[in-house]
């Protein structure tokens, strides 16, 4: 799995390609708390080259969304690959996050 992060103004977008599984989420996971630490609770997650999504993986999706929205921010996900989104609707979470087909969408919706 590698992790692109770029900052914007107000915004962090974070880009994820490979697999987010329980040998790779917790990875994610530290660079999605860092984001958090840092005071950078607006964060868009494209996932346009992340090919799977575990448990592991959605398990550090909603805690992300739960410790954002607590600092008055929000995950935003953009870009979903097929294999995500079929793995998010299985789960019952599409309706939990918002979703954007592209990140330029995504981080204007802040």
């Amino acid at each position: 799995m590698k992790i692109e992060t770029r900052d914007l103004k107000h915004v962090s977008v974070v880009k994820v390609a490979g697999r987010v599984d329980s040998a790779t989420a917790p990875d994610l996971e530290k660079s999605l708390q860092e984001l958090l630490t840092a005071d950078r609770s607006q964060i868009v997650l494209d996932l346009q080259e992340t090919e799977y999504v575990s448990s592991a993986g959605l398990r550090v999706l909603v805690s992300t969304l739960k410790g954002a929205k607590k600092d008055g921010g929000d995950l935003r996900l953009s870009q979903l690959s097929t294999r995500v989104k079929e793995v998010l609707d299985l789960a019952g979470l599409t309706p939990v996050f918002n979703i954007y087909p592209d990140v330029v969408e995504a981080v204007g919706s802040f």
